[in-house]
């Protein structure tokens, strides 16, 4: 069954593919989604990672399979399962999981935050936010932080030797995301670039109260020389969040970078929409840390 339907940025709603793994409901951005395929044979990969079962090609396109059950440390069962195909940093993936239920539009504002030390079957911090539908609570993932785990990858700047020289280390950065291993990620990368204050935030909303408690400070670059923030986030997602900063005649000159895995060509036909200076997709660090450079050298006030 191929998807076509697409997350609402801008209208503060998200669609989600609701699909279960055992017992339990999770989700996911229907816009992560490529495919949902039937179960078929797979192709064994030597020595690799448990949670990988394989690959195939089901039309000319390699795609790997991560079974879900692994990674929650949950029992499959011995009937057949369903894959849920998407693309994560320049890969097919499919992830096998119990069944999917369907989909389910939220409002942003009706997800939670994800508990500080979230737990699902056993596997911690593997949760972005969590929503009540109906009776039951469902959990939606973090395949970034999923991905990254079966990688290993540690690279936290590509290309870091041709970035030009940050001229102000104490420019405050300001990052918004609602994955913690992302956030976390993506500020060591700051620091690592020389980046000496950074704020972090967890969704929009609560960035843009901040932001809003600092308007009448006298100067606001020094209170934010750029903004880095996701775009699907509980409460308040990052186009609203943009929007809402540019149409705001003080925070409105705050420069805003949207990075996301959500970023294709009318993605960033709306980021550009919405206000934003850039759009990058994750995780791609290499050209989101060159156009902070330059943004913040040409922005920040230098003390």
């Amino acid at each position: 069954m191929q998807t076509n339907m697409l997350m609402q940025n801008g209208a503060n709603e998200v669609e989600l593919l609701e699909f279960t793994v055992g017992q339990n409901s999770y989700g996911i951005n229907i816009s992560k989604v490529s495919e949902i395929m039937q179960d078929c044979i797979i192709t064994p990969i030597p020595n690799a990672p448990e949670a990988v079962e394989g690959v195939f090609i089901p039309r000319d396109a390699l795609i790997t399979v991560i079974d879900l059950h692994k990674v929650l440390n949950c029992e499959r069962g011995t009937g057949k399962s369903t894959f849920i195909v998407c693309r994560f940093n320049n890969m097919n993936v499919a992830f096998r999981v119990t069944a999917v239920k369907g989909f389910q539009r939220i409002l942003w504002k009706d997800i939670n935050d994800a508990p500080s030390v979230a737990s699902t079957g056993g596997s911690s911090g593997i949760a972005t936010g969590v929503a009540k539908i109906e009776n039951r609570i469902i959990m939606i993932l973090d395949f970034e932080k999923i991905m990254a785990d079966i990688s290993g990858t540690d690279d936290l700047i590509q290309g870091k030797a041709d970035l030009p020289p940050v001229e102000n280390r104490d420019a405050t950065i300001i990052l918004v995301d609602d994955s913690p291993f992302l956030r976390r990620k993506t500020e060591l990368a700051m620091r690592e670039l020389g980046f000496n204050n950074i704020i972090t935030f967890a969704n929009g909303l609560d960035a843009f109260e901040y932001l809003s408690s600092r308007k009448n400070t006298g100067n606001i670059l020094a209170e934010a020389a750029c903004i880095i923030s996701d775009i699907e986030m509980p409460k308040m997602d990052g186009i609203e969040l943009t929007r809402k900063i540019r149409s705001d005649p003080v925070l409105c000159r705050i420069p805003v970078i949207l990075f996301s895995s959500l970023i294709d060509d009318r993605m960033e036909e709306k980021c550009r929409d919405a206000g934003a200076q850039a759009q990058f997709s994750k995780p791609d660090t290499g050209e989101l840390a060159a156009a902070l450079i330059s943004l913040v050298n040409k922005s920040a006030p230098v003390a």
